[in-house]
């Protein structure tokens, strides 16, 4: 399983593939991207390479800390995506060199599904009922939306009721038949956020995302104290060392792992083991393509405290390419009444149409997340 050689693919709609081929010819997929980063992580993929060539790339645990540990700068959205999607692709081929999936080598299976849910609304959530009612006729049971666009640090309290209006057509829609989980995307200020979740309590949400900033986590504790929505979060978290003190905190009821940024598929399970000790569940981050996925379902099914996974299928940002627009096996993420189902397949348990990956990687892509600014022209949260 010595490792040959380490290529890179930036494909629309705004995903990075890494693929690790070994000296017998084995290959690995991995999505090592931050969104609009892409062309960054692929640099610091690059460098890291030549700390894998020539060494067996079943030795994940040991790559990973030579990875990790071997720079003295550490940790950040960059370098630990980089040595995510450099992990995922090592598991890849080490589930296919012994003919298991991925979950298999983490302690084994611990559930036969997962419920999976799917965007609807966009950046800028306007009219979401129709999107709502199209989802329960595609079999999901839940959704998630962004809460608002731009908003002050105190604002307009009109907007903050035009979230509750969005969160009650859905409801009426429905019937109350979906669960509705409310994305402030670290738009929303503290004393906004506080007064926000007030108004959102008699909805029965699923969760509020990133009710603030990742780096403004002591606030999160005062809204945990105010109000009684589950709080997710963590998707801006990196490594089990930054997870240690929000969990701790006790502010926290859902975490919010990002399999392509945390550290890969093996730190993501540590992490969630962490979080099962503190009694918090997980949901697993991925707005991002194929092999993210398919990294995340792996967790899944090994993962006690694992009890939703989010998708990109529709989401806004899939402009023009979607979630199965690269793979030859897109029934891997067939879902049945709103559920994943694990592979049996070795590895990630997905199949690559390398020259679709190829072809397309010529195209490339240049995303950046939109800049905001609010009516006076200060700079806002996107």
């Amino acid at each position: 399983m010595k490792i040959r050689s380490v290529e890179l693919f930036q494909v629309p709609p705004r995903w990075l593939f890494v693929k690790i081929t070994t000296q017998s010819g084995l290959e690995g997929w991995g999505e090592p991207v931050v969104e609009g980063r892409a062309s960054t992580v692929a640099a610091c993929v690059r460098e890291m390479s030549p700390c894998l060539v020539g060494h067996s790339a079943g030795d994940v645990e040991d790559l990973f800390q030579t990875l990790y540990r071997g720079g003295f700068y550490r940790g950040g959205p960059v370098l630990t995506s980089a040595i995510s999607g450099i992990e995922q692709a090592l598991w890849d081929i080490k589930g296919k060199y012994y003919n298991l999936p991925v979950y298999e080598f983490l302690g084994g299976k611990v559930r036969d599904r997962i419920p999976v849910y799917r965007w609807i609304g966009g950046d800028r959530p306007e009219d979401v009922r129709a999107a709502a009612r199209e989802a329960l006729d595609q079999g999901y049971s839940a959704v998630k939306m962004n809460a608002t666009a731009e908003l002050k640090w105190i604002d307009d309290h009109k907007k903050l009721d035009g979230v509750v209006e969005r969160v009650a057509a859905i409801a009426e829609e429905t019937g109350g038949a979906l669960r509705v989980a409310v994305d402030f995307h670290g738009r929303v200020h503290k004393t906004m956020a506080r007064l926000l979740m007030k108004k959102l309590e008699p909805y029965d949400l699923l969760f509020v995302e990133e009710p603030v900033l990742a780096e403004n986590e002591e606030a999160l504790a005062e809204l945990a104290r105010s109000s009684n929505i589950p709080i997710a979060t963590g998707e801006r978290n990196y490594t089990r060392w930054g997870f240690k003190s929000l969990l701790a905190s006790g502010a926290v009821d859902i975490l919010q792992p990002d399999v392509s940024h945390a550290g890969g598929i093996w730190e993501t399970r540590k992490i969630a083991a962490m979080a099962e000790a503190f009694d918090v569940a997980l949901a697993p981050h991925c707005p991002l393509g194929p092999i993210a996925l398919a990294s995340c379902l792996q967790v899944d099914f090994c993962t006690p405290n694992a009890f939703l996974q989010e998708q990109s299928a529709g989401i806004h940002y899939n402009t023009g390419y979607d979630l199965l627009d690269y793979l030859k096996n897109p029934e891997v993420f067939r879902y049945e009444g709103g559920y994943a189902f694990p592979s049996k397949l070795p590895g990630l348990g997905v199949v690559i149409d390398e020259a679709r990956v190829r072809h397309l990687a010529a195209q490339g892509h240049d995303w950046h997340n939109p800049i905001w600014r609010d009516g006076d022209g200060c700079i806002a949260e996107w």
